[in-house]
């Protein structure tokens, strides 16, 4: 990747950042791929690019606005370029969270690295993911793009979680928007 197109991708972005409340569509472009970035994002949620993390919180949210996944593979996008990243796990990690009142139901409403904000009022949304050996929940963002929980806002999740009993397992589970969700499973004891 050749610093032309870093430099085209920031002018793009800074463009954009003017519109705070919209997210562009990046689902209908489809531009020629022009190579691969040098740009990490890390399981706990840190963007490093040319082997330097982001420090600045404006530009992590920028690039979180064009991000697009083509099956396995994460870019950034504008109308003119796609740009191939490396994800190690989800691009999003839930840092935050409150329980929120709406239509008279507690919901839960999470907040990730990126500022991106989630209420959970679907069953869909909260899904599973292996890493690292371990099938933990992961929570539908936009699109067909994932946040993982930090450890801390896990365990605090886990703190509010009540254990359903079942046949064989425990299922650890928490309520929002009058649903039951599933943290996970805990196996009896034989």
């Amino acid at each position: 990747m050749n610093h032309q197109t870093d430099n085209d991708v920031l002018q793009f972005l800074n463009q954009y950042a003017d519109q705070k409340s919209s997210l562009p569509p990046v689902e209908l472009w489809d531009p020629d791929f022009c190579g691969e970035m040098n740009m990490q994002l890390t399981a706990d949620g840190r963007w490093i690019h040319d082997g330097s993390p982001i420090e600045r919180k404006k530009m992590i949210v920028l690039f979180s606005k064009i991000i697009k996944k083509i099956e396995q593979q994460y870019y950034l996008v504008t109308p003119v370029e796609k740009i191939a990243i490396q994800v190690e796990w989800q691009p999003f990690v839930i840092v935050d969270f409150e329980k929120v009142e709406v239509s008279n139901k507690l919901c839960y409403l999470f907040i990730d690295n990126c500022d991106n904000k989630v209420l959970l009022t679907k069953l869909e949304q909260l899904d599973f993911s292996t890493y690292r050996d371990e099938s933990l929940p992961i929570i539908n963002v936009r699109r067909n793009l994932y946040a993982s929980f930090s450890r801390s806002c896990y365990y605090r999740l886990i703190e509010q979680a009540k254990l359903i009993e079942g046949e064989h397992q425990q299922s650890v589970q928490v309520k929002s928007n009058g649903l039951n969700f599933s943290l996970g499973f805990i196996a009896k004891e034989k």
